[in-house]
């Protein structure tokens, strides 16, 4: 049983609502790992499931495992009240549902100590169980591990492969620098990961990402990216990719006098909003279209797009939308 000191290498702060089936095997990877120094708060965020009382069993078995019971406010919310009380020299915020190799940790922060890193990031893979198939997050022929790399350019690097998700599960975080720079999750925001990681990431000196695969994400259907969504909750779901692509395009604003935006950071942006063009279109509703393409408009995101496009295949799939906007929206 790891004993925790009074500045544990790593803080593991991860959000639970009703983690079901999947919690149980969850924390035996996580009591698993090699890594001694190391605490673990599981902030319960109002499940009814008896999540809540799971997780205060194992804090009575272990202690460097703790427990926030709070009211149901949403991930962001939970990361925020963990980050609160998180003694670690890094951070990190696996999912409950997931799984980790025992070695991912260890291997995470002996990289960050030996190359004094402010990240340090690994390879995943999904596992869709349904079908029982496996894939790599990252393929290899897309990137390979690398050196040490300034935040902006691993960014660049990694959203040019057009497989690398902004997910705070993939890595370790140094405390110190998201303290410094006050980087909270917004609060209500799904995907909430993907600023809160491009502004990490442009404030980030030393990074390096490892190919290893360390973390397995289980795709079922109460994954919140992996349901259907249609009519009113479509459009409401929306309405987060719209805000994602403003703060994107406001990060970037924000830091241009500081780092090289490159233009992947830009290409991200209309990348964003175009995902919100493709779900009007599978969208049944034609009330909720019609809600949907209102809110592009309303909320500029058509503008935001055509300053943001990048590259000759974006460009044609933006005018191409754009083109069927204006004409849905005149019908």
């Amino acid at each position: 049983m790891p004993e925790v000191s009074q500045a544990p290498l790593l803080s593991v702060i991860t959000p639970m609502f009703n983690a079901g089936v999947m919690f149980d095997a969850f924390m035996q990877s996580l009591l698993a790992q090699t890594l001694s120094s190391l605490e673990i708060i599981i902030v319960d965020d109002g499940s009814d499931d008896g999540s809540g009382e799971r997780a205060d069993a194992y804090a009575r078995q272990h202690n460097h495992v703790r427990v926030i019971h709070q009211a149901n406010g949403g991930v962001s919310r939970a990361r925020n009240a963990g980050l609160a009380i998180a003694k670690g020299k890094y951070v990190t915020f696996p999912d409950a549902d997931d799984t980790l190799d025992p070695q991912m940790y260890q291997t995470l922060v002996t990289m960050a100590e030996t190359d004094n890193l402010d990240a340090a990031q690994c390879n995943a893979d999904w596992y869709f169980q349904r079908s029982q198939r496996v894939k790599p997050l990252i393929p290899t022929d897309r990137l390979r591990s690398t050196q040490v790399l300034s935040g902006p350019q691993w960014l660049s690097t990694a959203l040019a492969t057009r497989r690398y998700l902004h997910v705070v599960w993939l890595g370790i975080y140094r405390r110190e620098l998201i303290e410094k720079h006050r980087l909270l999750f917004e609060p209500g925001l799904h995907h909430q990961d993907i600023p809160w990681t491009t502004e990490f990431m442009l404030n980030a000196r030393r990074v390096r990402y490892t190919e290893q695969i360390f973390y397995r994400y289980y795709m079922h259907d109460a994954s919140i990216s992996n349901r259907k969504r249609t009519g009113q909750r479509n459009v409401e779901y929306q309405r987060h990719y719209l805000k994602i692509a403003r703060m994107l395009e406001e990060i970037n604003n924000r830091y241009r006098d500081k780092v090289k935006i490159s233009r992947a950071l830009h290409y991200q942006v209309t990348h964003e909003a175009l995902s919100v063009c493709h779900s009007v279109r599978r969208e049944p509703e034609p009330e909720a279209r019609r809600l949907m393409i209102a809110d592009i408009f309303a909320t500029q995101t058509h503008r935001r797009m055509l300053r943001n496009a990048r590259g000759p295949k974006q460009w044609y799939q933006l005018l191409l939308w754009l083109g069927r906007l204006y004409r849905w929206r005149n019908k």
